[in-house]
């Protein structure tokens, strides 16, 4: 009998479940998320420029597009090799057999190919994490390592464990066992994305990795928890409370869109949408575009509407009265318009 990795399924983790379960569904059945295909190719960028991120990658998201899209950007050439790695890794991802160690090493090598030495291949030396001069954690020894991976791959396979259970846990392993000397970040966060796609194809367009980046500590955290009590508990907790924040925010995107037509506007308010179609333009500028004086009466009647509904946004939000502020279209003001797609 295949050894079972040590976890506990703690009744937080079985509360997230059930709403991962009923939410997904919801998006799945009840929005258009399935047939947004703009928002997918968002979301895949999305991915990849936080889980690059989390391992220090600087390229912003901006960036990241400019990249997937061939166009020339200014930047460590590492880091751009990086994101065309990641974009092929994950444009395969529903290729890959989540169980065999073939297509994990394959995935490996389109991950890391060319920064990485041993891409592909499972590392041949030692390898830890450290703290500065302190290690954190000291990946299995190297003869161990693919008999480790094959035992866990084996017991993936044959555990009759919600695939979305199994997917937290097969992250955390891998993130403990190192497989790789470099990268193992990168294919946790990948293969538990697999695993959930291939539970429910909608988990490909869903950027989990993001809510991973913007809560680093919390995850670096459970981690570290998890390896404290030998038990993957913390860690299971963690991820599926990320998940479930991914999906609630996809569904959320999705409510405002179909809830769109609850908004009425006036013919002035089309207008000043009109006329940030397709650049931002400060409030002198845009009061000027509608042919409109721009008192604060205006203003108030107006544009805080749609300032409120989020239709359109500050270019500064966080310092409203900036001289440099200007406003743009959101991506809920597109809906509004002839010809622009809901995404």
């Amino acid at each position: 009998m295949t050894k079972k990795p040590p976890y506990t399924i703690t009744e937080k983790a079985a509360d997230y479940l059930a709403k991962i379960v009923e939410t997904v569904t919801r998006l799945e059945f009840g929005t258009e998320f399935k047939r947004d295909i703009k928002l997918h190719r968002e979301n895949r960028i999305r991915t990849i420029q936080s889980s690059l991120g989390i391992e220090g990658n600087s390229l912003t998201l901006d960036e990241v597009t400019a990249v997937i899209e061939g166009k020339v950007v200014v930047g460590k050439q590492t880091e751009i090799k990086e994101v065309k790695n990641a974009y092929e890794a994950y444009d395969k991802i529903m290729s890959f057999d989540p169980y065999a160690i073939s297509d994990f090493l394959k995935a490996h090598k389109l991950m890391t190919q060319g920064p990485v030495k041993e891409s592909g291949k499972f590392r041949s030396g030692d390898v830890g994490v450290f703290d500065g001069t302190v290690a954190v954690h000291i990946g299995a020894r190297p003869q161990f390592v693919p008999q480790l991976m094959t035992d866990l791959f084996d017991w993936a396979k044959g555990s009759e464990l919600h695939p979305v259970l199994k997917s937290a846990i097969l992250h955390y392993e891998i993130e403990t066992i190192h497989p790789f000397a470099d990268g193992n970040g990168r294919m946790g966060r990948l293969w538990q994305t697999l695993l959930l796609a291939k539970w429910n194809a909608i988990f490909a367009w869903i950027p989990m990795e993001s809510v991973l980046y913007q809560n680093r500590p919390q995850y670096y955290q459970a981690i570290e928890d998890a390896r404290e009590a030998n038990d993957s508990g913390a860690f299971i907790e963690f991820t599926l409370s990320a998940i479930f924040a991914s999906i609630a925010l996809q569904t959320k995107h999705q409510d405002k869109h179909q809830d769109k037509h609850q908004v009425n506007l006036s013919s002035t308010q089309i207008a000043v949408l009109k006329a940030l179609r397709n650049k931002p333009l400060s409030r002198k500028e845009l009061f000027a575009a509608i042919e409109m004086n721009g008192d604060s009466r205006s203003f108030k009647r107006h544009i805080e509407p749609l300032l409120a509904d989020g239709l359109i946004e500050m270019t500064v939000p966080d310092k409203p009265n900036s001289r440099l502020q200007k406003y743009r279209l959101t991506d809920e003001g597109k809906a509004y318009l002839p010809g622009d797609p809901v995404i």
